[in-house]
C-alpha cells in the first residue's frame, strides 16, 4: 500500500507501550495514517495474523519468552508475501544478519528510526508490486483456462479434465458423463443483430445455464456457440435427465436485444464415459450425438450408443474428414483426368476428377465427398483442384503446351463454393501467378446445385464468362425444372446427364431427353456433352444426334494427372 491517504494497517510485535508510541509518532510524521494492534506473544500473533490482513509487521526483536525469528516464522508461514521490520534497541550485527537471512525485510534500530520510513515505504512499494506481479501472473493463469467472453473453462482445460474423468473411468472409479450442447439460433442473433449482440447472448446465457449443473460438475464453452458440460459421478440416465433439464433451461430463456426478442434452443448430445474411449474419441461422439439431434428436428436430446447407425455413419465420415486433411497436406489427394472427345471434330477437353490414394488402394470420390460434403470441407478441396490444375497447366506451357492447341481443364464446383466470396479473387490470383489463361480453365456445376442457389450461381457464372473462363452446367435434365432457368444461366456447354444417355438405345423416352436437351442447347447458343458413354454404339448414335462432345468409358477410362505433356494433347476423337 503506497497510498498514505489509506489507513495503514499495522500489526506490531512489541512489549513496551512507550516504543509502540513512538513508532506511531514517527509514521503520522511521515504522514501515514496508522492503524496498529500489538500482540507480545506467538499466540496473539498467530490469532492477529489468521483473523486479519495486513500491510506490515513491525517486531521487536526481543520480548520475553518470543522474539522477531519467532514472529518471522509465524508471519512466513501464514501471510508470507507480507513485509516483516525489525526494529530493536539491543541486536548485535551477528543477530541481525541471522534474521535477515531468515527472511526479514530490514532491521532499523530504535536509536536511529530516521532509517524507518523510507524502509517502510521501500517495502510497502515493493510489496504492491509483488501484489500486481502475483495479480498479472494470475490474470494469465485464468486466460490460459477459461474462456475471455463467457468466464467459463475453455476447450483445453476441459480436455484435461475429460482425461483425468476417462482415466478414472478406466479404474473403476465411479460413472461419469460428457454433455455437447449446440445452440439452434445462434446464428439468427449473430446475422440480424450483429456480433455484439451474440457475444451478449453467450454471456447472458451461460449465467443462466450455471444454476443448472452441480458444483461438481463442469460447465466449458468449447467454442462458437457450442458448449459442454462434464458430469461426474452420474450415471447415463441421470446425465440424460440432465440434459434434458438443461435444454428446457434454454428453451425458456428469452433474449432481448434492442427491444427485439428471441427464442433460444439447442440440441444436445450425451455420451457416457467409460474409460474405454480417449478423451478426443468422446468428444466426437458427443459431437456427432449433437449433430444427429440436430437432423432430427433440433431442440432435443440424442444418447449416443455403438447400436446407433446413424452415428456410426458419422463417425465414419469424421474418420474420412481427418483423413482428408491428412490427404492434402502428405500428398494421397491425388488428380486424374478424363478426356471429352470432340464428336463433331476439334480439340477435347478434360474433366479433372478427384481420388484419394489410401495405402495401396486409389479411393473414389463417392467414399469421400459425401463427408466433406457434410462437414463444409469442401471449398478447401475445391480450391486445392483449382491450384494444382493451375500448376499443371503452367508446367505444360513450360514445355512447350502454349504452342499447341488444346483444350480446357474442367474442374468440378461444389454447392457450398457457389456462395463463397473469395472464390473469383483466388481463381485470379492462381491464374495470374501461375501465367495461365483464363480459357485454358472451364468449371463444372451442377444443375441442382446451380438452382437451389440460382442467384448465387447466375453471378459466379457471369463473373467466370467474363473472365473467358469455361462453364458448363452438369448433370443437366435430372430435374426437368431447370429449363426454366436456362435462359438465364449463361454458360458455355450443357452436360447431358448420364443416367439418360446409358440406356437411349434400349429407352426411347431417356433418347428423346437426350435429344431434346441438345436442341434446347442448340436454341440456347450452347454446346452439348454427353456422359457416360460406354459403348461405340452410343457415341456413334450421339455423333448422328450432332451432340459436340462425349465423355465416358467407350472415350477413356480416367488417368492419373501425372504426365502433364500426353494429358492435354489433342488426341483424335
Amino acid at each position: 500500500m503506497t497510498d498514505k491517504r489509506q489507513p495503514l494497517r499495522l500489526l506490531v510485535a512489541e512489549d513496551s507501550e512507550d516504543d509502540a508510541l513512538l513508532l506511531e509518532r514517527e509514521l503520522h510524521r511521515g504522514g501515514y495514517r496508522p492503524q496498529m494492534t500489538l500482540v507480545d506473544s506467538s499466540a496473539e500473533m498467530r490469532a492477529a495474523l489468521a483473523g486479519d490482513s495486513w500491510d506490515l509487521v513491525i517486531a521487536d526483536h526481543n520480548m520475553p519468552g518470543f522474539d522477531s525469528l519467532d514472529a518471522l516464522a509465524l508471519v512466513r508461514e501464514l501471510q508470507p508475501d507480507l513485509p516483516f521490520i525489525v526494529v530493536s534497541g539491543s541486536i548485535g550485527e551477528e543477530i541481525a544478519v541471522d534474521v535477515m537471512k531468515s527472511g526479514a525485510n530490514d532491521y532499523v534500530m530504535k536509536n536511529n528510526l530516521a532509517r524507518l520510513l523510507p524502509a517502510i515505504e521501500r517495502e510497502l512499494r515493493e510489496a504492491e508490486n509483488r501484489r500486481a506481479h502475483a495479480a498479472a501472473e494470475a490474470t494469465i493463469r485464468h486466460m490460459a483456462y477459461h474462456d475471455s467472453l463467457t468466464g467459463l473453462i475453455n476447450r483445453a482445460e476441459f480436455e484435461h479434465r475429460l482425461h483425468d474423468a476417462v482415466e478414472r473411468a478406466s479404474h473403476a472409479d465411479g460413472e461419469h458423463a460428457l454433455l455437447y450442447i449446440d445452440l439452434d439460433q445462434f446464428k439468427l442473433v449473430n446475422d440480424s443483430c450483429g456480433h455484439l449482440a451474440g457475444d451478449e447472448l453467450l454471456r447472458r446465457l451461460t449465467r443462466h445455464l450455471r444454476h443448472t449443473v452441480r458444483e461438481s460438475d463442469t460447465l466449458a464453452r468449447l467454442g462458437g456457440d457450442e458448449f459442454g458440460v462434464l458430469l461426474m459421478n452420474c450415471s447415463l440416465e441421470r446425465a440424460e435427465q440432465i440434459a434434458r433439464e438443461l435444454l428446457d433451461r434454454i428453451r425458456e430463456y428469452r433474449f432481448v436485444w434492442e427491444d427485439r426478442q428471441f427464442r433460444v434452443s439447442a440440441s444436445l448430445g450425451v455420451v457416457r464415459i467409460s474409460g474405454e474411449e480417449d478423451a478426443q474419441t468422446l468428444l466426437s461422439m458427443a459431437d456427432m450425438a449433437c449433430y444427429a439431434a440436430k437432423d432430427r428436428g433440433r431442440n432435443r436430446v440424442h444418447v449416443y450408443t455403438t447400436s446407433d447407425e446413424e452415428l456410426t455413419r458419422r463417425r465414419n465420415e469424421l474418420q474420412w474428414i481427418q483423413r482428408l486433411r491428412e490427404a492434402m497436406t502428405d500428398g494421397n489427394l491425388i488428380l486424374y483426368r478424363q478426356r471429352i472427345a470432340a464428336l463433331q471434330g476439334g480439340t477435347p477437353h478434360h474433366e479433372l476428377l478427384l481420388r484419394m490414394r489410401d495405402g495401396d488402394t486409389i479411393v473414389g470420390p463417392g467414399v469421400f465427398i459425401p463427408a466433406a460434403e457434410r462437414y463444409s470441407l469442401m471449398p478447401e478441396i475445391d480450391r486445392w483442384v483449382i491450384a494444382r490444375a493451375c500448376r499443371s497447366l503452367a508446367a505444360f506451357h513450360r514445355q512447350g503446351g502454349a504452342d499447341r492447341p488444346h483444350g480446357a481443364l474442367f474442374i468440378n464446383l461444389s454447392a457450398t463454393s457457389l456462395s463463397d466470396d473469395e472464390l473469383i479473387d483466388f481463381i485470379d490470383r492462381q491464374l495470374a501467378e501461375n501465367a495461365v489463361a483464363p480459357g485454358c480453365l472451364g468449371f463444372e456445376i451442377t444443375e441442382t446445385a446451380a438452382i437451389a442457389d440460382f442467384d448465387y450461381a447466375r453471378h459466379l457464372i457471369g463473373e467466370l464468362r467474363r473472365r473467358g473462363c469455361k462453364v458448363a452446367l452438369d448433370d443437366f435434365g435430372t430435374g426437368m425444372s431447370s429449363f426454366a432457368y436456362i435462359k438465364s444461366l449463361d454458360v458455355d456447354f450443357l452436360k447431358i446427364d448420364g443416367s439418360f444417355v446409358r440406356q437411349m438405345l434400349d429407352d426411347p423416352i431417356d433418347a428423346t431427353i437426350v435429344e431434346m436437351v441438345h436442341r434446347i442447347a442448340r436454341m440456347a447458343g450452347m454446346q452439348t456433352i454427353a456422359e457416360f458413354v460406354e459403348s461405340n454404339a452410343i457415341r456413334e448414335r450421339l455423333q448422328s444426334l450432332g451432340v459436340d462432345f462425349a465423355q465416358g468409358y467407350a472415350i477413356e477410362r480416367p488417368q492419373p494427372l501425372d504426365g502433364v505433356p500426353p494429358v492435354l494433347t489433342s488426341t483424335p476423337a
